[in-house]
C-alpha cells in the first residue's frame, strides 16, 4: 500500500515521545480523526537538515494549531534515540509535537517513502484531512529541506474549499 491523493491514508500505529514525556506514547491514525494532519517523515535524527526542519516547525507550531492540524513527525530512529536526541547538549530540546519511531519501517513502505539506499524514510510531508484521506504529499531529495510557509500555505488552501491558482495565498479569492 501506497499513500495516495485522494484515499485513505495508510494506518500506522507507533510510539511516539515528547520532551515532557519519556515514555512511549503510541499513536494511531485513528487519533487524528476530526483534525487535520501534517504527518512528516524525516531522514535522521542528530543530522544536518533535520533539525533545521523540527526546530522550524517547532517555532511555528501555532500556526499549525490555528489551522485545526496536528503535526507528527516520523523517521526510523528508535524512541530511546528520539529522547537522547531532545535531551542531549547537541540536540534539538523541547518541541512542541511528537516525534515517532517507525523503527520497523513499515508506516515508511506504507506511505511509499523509504530509501532503499540508506533503509531511512525519504523527506516526504503529507496533508491528510479530517476523516483520514490524503489531501497533498510532496517527497524530495533529503539533502533539501522544506519550507514551513508552502506547507502553510497549501493546508489553507486545502481547508479554502475552492480551486486555488498557482502563488494563491490566504485571504486571496478563489478560482469559482
Amino acid at each position: 500500500m501506497t499513500a495516495r491523493i485522494g484515499l485513505p491514508a495508510p494506518d500506522f500505529t507507533m510510539d511516539t515521545v515528547t520532551f515532557e514525556n519519556g515514555f512511549p506514547i503510541p499513536k494511531s491514525l485513528v487519533d487524528y480523526r476530526g483534525k487535520w494532519l501534517m504527518l512528516f517523515f524525516y531522514p535522521f535524527d542528530f543530522s544536518k537538515v533535520c533539525p533545521t526542519e523540527l526546530l522550524s516547525l517547532n517555532r511555528r507550531i501555532q500556526e499549525f494549531s490555528d489551522l485545526n492540524v496536528e503535526v507528527l513527525g516520523i523517521s526510523g530512529d528508535s524512541i530511546h534515540t528520539h529522547k537522547a536526541w531532545m535531551r542531549s547538549g547537541d540536540g534539538i530540546g523541547p518541541l512542541s509535537f511528537p516525534l515517532a519511531s517507525d523503527y520497523s519501517k513499515e508506516a515508511t513502505m506504507n506511505y511509499g517513502v523509504l530509501d532503499e539506499a540508506t533503509k531511512a524514510p525519504l523527506r516526504a510531508t503529507f496533508i491528510i484531512d479530517p476523516e483520514g484521506i490524503v489531501q497533498y504529499s510532496v517527497i524530495s531529495n533529503s539533502k533539501v529541506g522544506r519550507s514551513v510557509d508552502e506547507t502553510l500555505r497549501v493546508i489553507s488552501a486545502l481547508q479554502s474549499g475552492g480551486l486555488c491558482p498557482m502563488d494563491w495565498n490566504p485571504g486571496q479569492k478563489t478560482i469559482s
